[in-house]
């Protein structure tokens, strides 16, 4: 068994299998220690501030709709002060509604809670004016955001919130999506500062006039205090885990769409991966000539394998054959495909791989570079990609000479081509490809971009730190970043 940030594979499965076996015992939480905040009748025992008449029962569940207020539950369970508990909500979201769980809170007059965290409630809402909200239903609010949207609209799902000392886990219908461990003083700042572990009451958020949101079967099951002995060790705050921290609060898209299940790498280890370093992921699949996946019955048993995940779905095409191997209607399936560039039939004919030495041969540096960049605007103006992926790669023969080869003029044909078919440029963390120069030329040109690791295995997948010191470099926001559509 293998333990990740003291996640263990075992209790990961366990975990994403949890939901059969509460569909099969419904009462079973109910005699284990759960204690009811809600009587499904009225507000007795909560106290809304603001606007109070934002909040009325309907059915048997607290609607939220109407201006900005938030509901404190004030009753007698634990005299409202939590410290370790699972809490456990039913959450039923109209299309474009905003809302969120607070918890360790405490009561506030006005304004959004300062102390404590939030669980974002948010399936479909955008934003207001020119904010764009990229943080999803299941995220601890610019602590550690779910960027993928994984709940749908006009239906009950349950959240499921757990803190054990300084550990805090949120399930989505049973669904791990966060697993995080407050550090030591963690990085907080501003109007975050207050995100932090104490004890304290619960919340339910009503964001604003335009977000109907439903809460039942509002639940708690009272821990032990303190921190268990069992609990895993407390994160390094380096300068990568800073940097990662100030992209959740900034609302910065943080996801690593090359990630491939692959050199001994399963799905409960990238995902336990990714609850620790905070980095949404992509996992894709190889397609092409030569690899296990190659037509249509193999992509779809590889998306059958990973319904229910949280994570965004991706397609490589390898080779530039790819395309023909499976359906325009299997293709579509995707969340985002993406290819490269490194495989292609050179000037004599031959197929080339340029990641293999024995495979490439240049006679002549600046014929070669001329042919290369012809065939990455093929790929570009002629395949259905969204993203074009390991970008400006050069093979070992002539890495070095990288800055003089890539001239702007080829820098410029290789953009110009990406915007006009509208497809995206990855920043690749294993190769840190392409360069800043590249980036900012592309940036200037209104490129979008992802980042990605495309990993061997699971001892490469790292926490993006080229891509995070292009963001620096080249000044990259938000808004310049490639997000897929969840299918």
């Amino acid at each position: 068994m293998m333990t990740y940030w003291g996640i263990s594979t075992s209790s990961l499965v366990t975990g994403l299998l949890a939901g059969c076996v509460f569909a099969g015992s419904a009462g079973a939480a109910e005699e284990a220690g759960w204690i009811a905040l809600f009587n499904g009748q009225n507000l007795e025992g909560w106290q809304a501030a603001e606007n109070p008449g934002s909040f009325q029962v309907v059915d048997g569940a607290i609607l939220c709709n109407g201006p900005r207020a938030h509901l404190f539950y004030a009753g007698e369970v634990q005299n409202a002060q939590f410290e370790n508990f699972e809490f456990q909500a039913g959450v039923m979201t109209r299309p474009g509604a905003n809302s969120g769980i607070y918890f360790h809170t405490r009561f506030q007059e006005r304004d959004f809670p300062a102390q404590g965290y939030e669980v974002q409630i948010n399936n479909t809402a955008t934003g207001e004016g020119g904010y764009v909200e990229y943080k999803r239903t299941g995220s601890l609010y610019a602590v550690r955001n779910v960027y993928i949207p994984l709940m749908p609209d006009n239906e009950w799902f349950t959240v499921h919130i757990t803190v054990a000392g300084k550990r805090i886990m949120i399930r989505l219908n049973d669904m791990p999506v966060v697993d995080y461990i407050e550090p030591e003083n963690p990085p907080r700042e501003g109007e975050y500062a207050g995100r932090l572990l104490s004890r304290g009451t619960f919340a339910l958020q009503c964001h604003d006039p335009g977000s109907q949101v439903y809460f039942k079967n509002i639940r708690v099951k009272p821990l032990p205090p303190g921190t268990p002995k069992d609990a895993p060790a407390a994160p390094a705050v380096d300068d990568t885990y800073r940097r990662v921290a100030r992209l959740h609060a900034a609302n910065f898209p943080l996801l690593d769409l090359h990630v491939h299940l692959k050199g001994g790498l399963s799905l409960e280890q990238a995902l336990a991966i990714s609850m620790r370093d905070g980095i949404n992921h992509g996992v894709a699949v190889n397609c092409g000539i030569g690899f296990p996946i190659h037509d249509d019955e193999g992509v779809n048993e590889f998306i059958g394998s990973m319904q229910g995940q949280p994570v965004y779905l991706g397609l490589q095409g390898e080779g530039r054959e790819w395309a023909g191997l499976i359906s325009p209607e299997t293709r579509a399936k995707f969340d985002y495909v993406f290819t490269d560039a490194m495989t292609f039939t050179d000037g004599r004919g031959k197929r080339v791989r340029l990641w293999i030495p024995e495979e490439v041969q240049i006679d002549d540096k600046q014929k070669f570079m001329d042919m290369y960049v012809d065939r990455i605007l093929y790929v570009l103006n002629n395949e259905p990609i969204d993203i074009y992926v390991n970008p400006t790669f050069l093979p070992d023969a002539i890495a070095a000479e990288y800055d003089s080869l890539w001239t702007p003029e080829r820098m410029q044909a290789v953009i110009g081509a990406a915007v006009n078919n509208h497809v995206a440029i990855e920043i690749n963390a294993r190769y840190r490809l392409p360069s800043p120069a590249f980036i900012k030329l592309a940036k200037q040109a209104g490129v979008k971009f992802t980042f990605g690791t495309n990993n061997g295995g699971a001892a490469d997948l790292g926490r993006l730190e080229y891509c995070l010191d292009m963001i620096r470099e080249c000044g990259l926001t938000e808004k310049d970043m490639f997000l897929p559509k969840k299918k």
